[in-house]
């Protein structure tokens, strides 16, 4: 009995497919490396790792919890546990709440400053879901939501938030709008038949066209902005290898067919650990970390 309720939580979770937390993990630890100009220390990795993990996973227990109606009427998302019912309404926030307060547990070991960013990004986390019922692009809603780690990246080494985590913060909201349209161009004809408000909707026959824009602007704003922080080739290479994964991605979608989309969204943290990858070949193992 035991072993199936955790089975069940793991499923909630969305533990066996762990493309979304590492949507979340590659640009924080980026943002992380630029902070401490090197590597940040086997704590701060520790704390942000685990934390987008955990809220990551308690994202999920809203999100099923908030679209329960809406999920069984999708094909892809019927036989979630809440859907289902095999997890029930309160269990599922009781999972989301224990896990969204580890990952407090966590925050608490670094400073204040990055106490306080916590709340916005648990509030972010919780809105998000709601979004689809009045934001014609959600999509954007979930770029700031998973956007968060960057600033507090930041803001625990350093104890300020300057300018660059801003800079990456608006590249990563358009690497989301262009991953997440495809996550929602797979959904599009349920998600018109139900009323729910998507940027694959949206954008109409112009959603192929939107999304290589996104990715465009994605790399460009990191390419500038991370350039002058980072030496030798290993910058340009990565930005190479994610632009050419892009080139891909319109391949992939060009016809926008349930499979290529889907395909698409589900290899795209590959694009995000190309920069990240650039990142610590670029900068010393040995970063000038700073701590308030």
């Amino acid at each position: 009995m035991l072993h199936h309720k955790i089975a069940l939580y793991l499923d909630l979770i969305r533990w066996s497919r762990p493309a979304g937390w590492l949507l979340l993990l590659w640009p924080t630890l980026s943002a992380l490396w630029l902070a401490a100009g090197g590597f940040p220390g086997w704590h701060l990795l520790a704390v942000f790792t685990l934390g987008t993990i955990l809220m990551r996973s308690a994202g999920c227990c809203v999100n099923d919890v908030a679209d329960q109606n809406f999920d069984r009427h999708v094909e892809r998302t019927a036989q979630r546990p809440v859907t289902r019912g095999a997890v029930s309404t309160r269990e599922a926030l009781w999972v989301g709440a224990g896990l969204a307060l580890l990952a407090f547990g966590l925050v608490l070991t670094t400073n204040l400053p990055t106490i306080v960013w916590s709340f916005g990004a648990l509030g972010i986390t919780v809105l998000y879901p709601f979004a689809k019922r009045w934001v014609s692009m959600p999509q954007a809603v979930l770029g700031v939501a998973f956007g968060f780690g960057i600033p507090m990246a930041f803001s625990a080494v350093q104890g300020q938030v300057p300018l660059l985590p801003w800079l990456l913060m608006l590249g990563n909201l358009f690497w989301v709008l262009a991953y997440d349209t495809e996550y929602a161009m797979v959904d599009r004809n349920d998600d018109l038949a139900l009323g729910i408000k998507t940027s694959a909707i949206t954008l109409g026959r112009w959603d192929v066209a939107a999304v290589m824009v996104f990715y465009a602007l994605y790399l460009v704003v990191w390419a500038l902005a991370v350039a002058p922080r980072v030496t030798g080739w290993a910058w340009g290479v990565g930005v190479a290898a994610a632009a050419a994964q892009v080139a891909w991605h319109f391949w992939l979608i060009r016809t926008r067919s349930r499979e290529g989309c889907f395909h698409a969204f589900r290899v795209n943290h590959w694009v995000g650990f190309a920069l990240f990858a650039g990142i610590v070949a670029g900068l010393p193992w040995s970063g000038a970390v700073v701590h308030p």
